[in-house]
């Protein structure tokens, strides 16, 4: 199975969402004629599985000891990826980094056994600006991580890149939106 041929035919089929005015609101606060609700992917079995696999194949040589990002869109992603490295004998544990540090307990923010020196990779269903993306790396500097990238499964070419890259980061899209709103 080629498994970005597939997962690009589910995005079309369950998560893209297009109108003729901009209806749709983005986290960024934007207005938009499209919507990628990647949910109804990520938080699918198989979807799942594919999205596990995308990455775990695109990270597998750069030896990560973990992925994560912010809560909720990358939590599915880490995990999925976290279970496919496991079925192939090369463990690498999710994480969560939660929006603001917990207000009770020990008040981590970061979530998973991750610790200060690990290599890591940020993960995020949709890049627009890179805000949720940058947040969650900034969050897993200070906490000693070393980020090797961020991953995203759709940018949408609307700044995201040019912010990620700004702050020093590489940057992996699985997509480019314009795949998707190509001209007919």
């Amino acid at each position: 199975m080629d498994y970005r041929e597939r997962l690009k035919q589910l995005i079309k089929e369950k998560s893209l969402k297009v109108a003729d005015k901009p209806i749709f609101k983005l986290s960024s606060g934007k207005l938009s004629t499209y919507y990628l609700d990647l949910r109804t992917i990520t938080l699918d079995p198989e979807g799942g599985y594919i999205i596990g696999n995308l990455i775990y194949e695109m990270i597998k040589d750069k030896n990560p000891d973990a992925v994560g990002g912010l809560t909720l869109g990358a939590d599915p992603i880490s995990y999925a990826t976290s279970m496919v490295s496991y079925i192939n004998k090369n463990p690498i544990k999710p994480f969560v980094v939660r929006k603001e540090p917990k207000g009770h307990g020990t008040g981590k923010q970061i979530e998973g056994n991750v610790k200060e020196g690990d290599k890591v990779f940020i993960v995020e269903d949709v890049v627009t600006t890179a805000g949720s993306s940058l947040k969650a790396a900034k969050v897993a500097k200070e906490a000693g991580l070393e980020i090797l990238g961020i991953i995203a499964i759709v940018d949408r070419e609307e700044g995201g890149e040019e912010n990620i890259k700004k702050e020093g980061f590489n940057f992996y899209p699985i997509f480019k939106v314009s795949e998707f709103l190509s001209k007919k």
